[in-house]
């Protein structure tokens, strides 16, 4: 019988493929918010204002887009580890070119670090819109069952913890009242008959 033995080791990726295929992506996104920008316009431009007009949108997200891609994917190769600091490394470079329209050093630098701070904080916390990602490789039934019965706690274990009173009330606490009673005050307490339905 063969033991499996899980691969951790970090395999590199093509941080230039990988950039260009971003690039093209965010490029074409970057088209399409030129072509609503050009659409918005007051003045008739022509189907040309896309790009002269406007065009410098579409030169910008295909800038951050492939920034973004190559600085993360190049952080990993070297560090050999994929964690959310490469995320924070590509998101800051990233930031910076959107800085960079403003022309100022602040600018670049805060816009870098605020894409920074919120890509690290995004990828830290499981990187995903829809919430907590489930197990794949556990049974729901077996799963929902397991959180059931952590719950499930004897009864006379929350009798021993808690005491009684208070509205938690063991099976016989009528009688030992009684005698409670009895023992302390010397008074006799007559049993209730259980109120008729």
């Amino acid at each position: 019988m063969a033991s499996h033995t899980e691969d951790n080791h970090y395999h590199p990726k093509d941080a230039v493929a990988a950039a260009g295929k971003t690039t093209l992506l965010t490029g074409g996104i970057g088209l399409f918010t030129s072509a609503v920008q050009n659409t918005l316009v007051k003045k008739n431009v022509g189907p040309w204002g896309v790009f002269t007009r406007t065009g410098g949108t579409i030169g910008i997200f295909a800038a951050m887009g492939g920034t973004y891609e190559f600085v993360k994917t190049a952080s990993a190769n070297l560090r050999e580890k994929e964690d959310p600091w490469n995320v924070a490394l590509g998101g800051f470079f990233s930031g910076s070119i959107l800085g960079l329209r403003a022309r100022t050093f602040p600018a670049v630098f805060g816009y870098g670090a605020a894409l920074a701070a919120a890509l690290y904080a995004f990828e830290f916390t499981g990187g995903s819109l829809r919430g907590y990602e489930k197990d794949r490789s556990v049974d729901e039934f077996e799963r929902l069952e397991k959180l059931r019965k952590a719950y499930r706690t004897p009864a006379e274990d929350t009798f021993a913890e808690l005491g009684e009173g208070r509205g938690i009330y063991a099976p016989g606490y009528a009688e030992r009242r009684r005698e409670r009673i009895k023992q302390t005050y010397g008074i006799e307490v007559p049993a209730t008959a259980p109120p008729a339905s």
